[in-house]
């Protein structure tokens, strides 16, 4: 059975126009009345109108939703039309409100025991991880298809994605680049400075920057830059309806809208890794010839002689990881923003904050695995 769908749109003179769709029955997923109270929250709403053309059935469910509503309208002075609710649903409500509520009928219930909260807390959370793991694995699926060569995306989309996740992102990644490898080379020299072992600034330059630092700053920079557009940018579709249109052509929106921004930033990440390794060490470069007295020979020698094709191999494959969890992070909160515009600018947030949080948790995984392995 589908689930009742609410849809709240402003009109121009500030009221709001709140759709019911679908089944609104007990049986059926049904949105709360608090979604709809958080809407009218903000900017005083002078009216609320409903339409109902594309409800697909209704019992005391809907009763108790728009009764709700209608109480929060009331308190908080915004006029409710109630011309578009079925004759049906009218006469209840005009029941419902003709006949006083008895006292005591709303007294709390008592609180469930310790176990039983437990259980409650733990399918709680249980079904908050649900959706990120279906989202996860359909796009897995749409992975395994374009590796089947059944998938359908636009491929001009496609390679604007890539565009936007290469040679525009080159800038910032420079920047923050050559000021890690700066960092890095000036912050080793004032202590290796103290040893006489000026040399081994290029070891720690290139070695931060090869196996971690290329790779993380980097991928922080795309979740910052691209995953917040990618997020928003869906957001803005899921807001108007672009996503349901897909659907309704029978349009995988997971493959035509996920999957190339994912493949995007999976396949430029590397890349930009690379380039970010390359000014981290043209960084410390500049700190070891103006401040160390060393030649560029003598630190270029001590790079190559400090990083071995294991160390580059395992910054390139954390980039490759990071690249995908950046994607699916935004993606994710990019399809399922609200109803209003401000959730658009949420979904963005909480993109990258998740972003940033999943790829530092998965560098702490792979310090872990390369100092089991030996690597």
């Amino acid at each position: 059975m589908s689930s009742a769908q609410l849809t709240v749109a402003r009109g121009a003179d500030g009221g709001v126009v709140v759709r019911l769709a679908g089944p609104w029955l007990l049986r059926a997923a049904r949105p709360r009345p608090e979604e709809l109270e958080a809407q009218l929250e903000g900017p005083r709403v002078p009216r609320l109108s409903f339409d109902t053309a594309a409800l697909a059935g209704w019992d005391s469910a809907l009763v108790a939703f728009l009764a709700r509503v209608l109480r929060t309208c009331e308190e908080r002075g915004i006029a409710a039309e109630r011309g578009g609710l079925p004759e049906g649903v009218r006469r209840l409500l005009a029941l419902a409100e003709a006949v006083p509520e008895r006292a005591g009928a709303r007294a709390e219930a008592p609180a469930p025991p310790w176990l039983a909260r437990i259980g409650l807390a733990a399918s709680g959370f249980g079904g908050a991880l649900a959706a990120p793991l279906a989202f996860l694995g359909e796009t897995t699926l749409a992975f395994g298809r374009l590796a089947a060569l059944r998938a359908r995306f636009p491929l001009r989309d496609f390679l604007l994605y890539v565009q936007q996740c290469s040679a525009q992102a080159l800038p910032i990644v420079t920047l923050i680049g050559f000021l890690i490898g700066l960092i890095l080379a000036f912050m080793g020299a004032v202590q290796l400075l103290r040893f006489g072992a000026t040399i081994y600034v290029a070891d720690l330059v290139t070695l931060a920057m090869v196996r971690e630092m290329g790779a993380v700053m980097t991928a922080v920079v795309m979740a910052g830059r691209t995953g917040a557009a990618f997020a928003a940018q869906l957001g803005t579709m899921k807001v108007t309806e672009e996503i349901d249109a897909l659907r309704t052509l029978g349009i995988p929106p997971i493959e035509f809208l996920v999957l190339p921004r994912v493949l995007a930033l999976v396949l430029m990440m590397p890349l930009l890794c690379l380039y970010a390794d390359f000014w981290g060490i043209v960084g410390g470069v500049v700190v070891a010839a103006g401040m160390l007295d060393l030649t560029m020979t003598q630190y270029l020698n001590e790079t190559f002689a400090a990083a071995t094709l294991t160390d580059l191999s395992l910054g390139v494959g954390k980039s490759v990881v990071f690249g995908a969890l950046v994607g699916v992070a935004a993606c994710y909160q990019g399809m399922r923003t609200g109803a209003s515009a401000s959730a658009v600018g949420d979904s963005a947030t909480a993109a990258v904050v998740n972003g940033i949080v999943l790829i530092i948790v998965m560098d702490g995984i792979f310090a872990v695995l390369s100092h089991v392995l030996g690597i």
